[in-house]
């Protein structure tokens, strides 16, 4: 009989379990503190419990979680990480380092990590919509990402983003958990605060989030506010048009009194004109917001033999008069790099190989 695997279960779910086998309620939070804490990979390493306690979880219990299969190091201090599952897949994430302080560390580390094997939106730009073999992952397996970086990194990792492999808000139930593992004053993770959620545009999830009022970040992959635009690129968006998606992030914003951020991808001659640019000025004025603007990455590399996307970035002279339109509207804006894009680790172009 397969054990239950320990690993992944919140502080509340880990008290319901030991107290339904007959274990001190209290035991939880020792025992929590070792999964997350200090990243414990069997129960003899919890050496504030008895030995016989020690020796009936084991008989009970499993200690599972993902390790890192693989590591690319990009020239700008990107590292990208294969992270291995318990079923033989694997999921990509990414270490992004800020610019250095005055001794030489890292003013922000942020880890982009995923929550699906793969990803079912389809969206024109992005490698991981080439894969066609897909799961969401388990709480443990978006938690694990970031232990297990951790344990290599010997800086702090500061910040949090899920916008790697996978629509967070179709995973929503095992994203929030894995949040509220991370940001759990035992496990003194990374705080809320410094924690993003991207979206495509799950209008469902979005709602949902406002009315939980968790104190993380919500980031909108937009890209386009022209419905045949954006429906070309983003499938999703015959589900949900553009209509309906300001309308609940304008219900988020309403409801958190939180910035929203709205990611831009620019593509030549596709969204990158001054119409566009009135577009998201206009769109300011109704959301308090920031636009994050990100230069297109090819992910013809992804793409089976002899397929290709015609999809180009906008010229950098061009990128830099949008952002500049923005500003001398009032918007503000953040332009994106292209960090780690030599290991195929920049925005949208995280895959799996083989794994189509």
């Amino acid at each position: 009989m397969k054990l239950p695997n320990l690993f992944g279960l919140t502080l509340a779910e880990l008290e319901a379990e030991f107290v339904a086998g007959g274990l001190e309620r209290y035991r939880a939070a020792q025992v929590y503190y070792w999964l997350y804490a200090r990243h414990a990979a069997t129960f003899e390493a919890m050496t504030n419990l008895s030995k016989p306690l020690r020796a009936k979880l084991a008989e009970r219990y499993v200690i599972l979680h993902p390790v890192i299969a693989g590591t690319q190091a990009g020239g700008d201090g990107t590292r990208k990480y294969l992270v291995a599952l318990e079923d033989g897949r694997s999921v990509e994430t990414v270490l992004i380092p800020a610019e250095s302080d005055e001794e030489g560390l890292p003013k922000r580390l942020t880890l982009c990590v995923s929550t699906q094997v793969g990803c079912p939106l389809g969206c024109r730009f992005c490698a991981t919509a080439t894969m066609t073999r897909r799961r969401n992952l388990t709480v443990g397996e978006i938690v694990g990402q970031y232990l297990a970086v951790q344990a290599v990194t010997p800086h702090r990792i500061t910040n949090l983003v899920y916008m790697g492999m996978g629509e967070p808000m179709l995973n929503y139930e095992a994203t929030m958990r894995s949040i509220d593992i991370i940001t759990h004053e035992i496990t003194a993770g990374v705080g809320a605060a410094r924690i993003t959620i991207s979206t495509a545009g799950v209008v469902e999830g979005i709602k949902r989030l406002a009315d939980e009022g968790r104190n993380v970040k919500l980031a909108v992959s937009l890209h386009s506010l022209v419905d045949a635009v954006r429906g070309d690129l983003m499938p999703i968006n015959r589900k949900h048009p553009v209509g309906e998606l300001v309308e609940a992030v304008e219900y988020y914003a309403r409801r958190t009194r939180r910035r929203v951020t709205f990611e831009y991808i620019l593509f030549d001659g596709l969204n990158d004109s001054p119409e566009d640019n009135a577009r998201l000025v206009k769109l300011a004025g109704r959301v308090h917001c920031k636009v994050n603007l990100i230069p297109f990455h090819s992910i013809d590399a992804s793409l089976p033999e002899g397929e290709t996307r015609a999809l180009r970035p906008s010229p950098k002279r061009r990128i830099e008069q949008f952002a500049q339109a923005l500003r001398e509207a009032g918007v503000t804006v953040m332009l994106r790099s292209s960090s780690g894009k030599d290991i195929a680790a920049a925005c949208g172009q995280l895959a799996i190989a083989g794994d189509r």
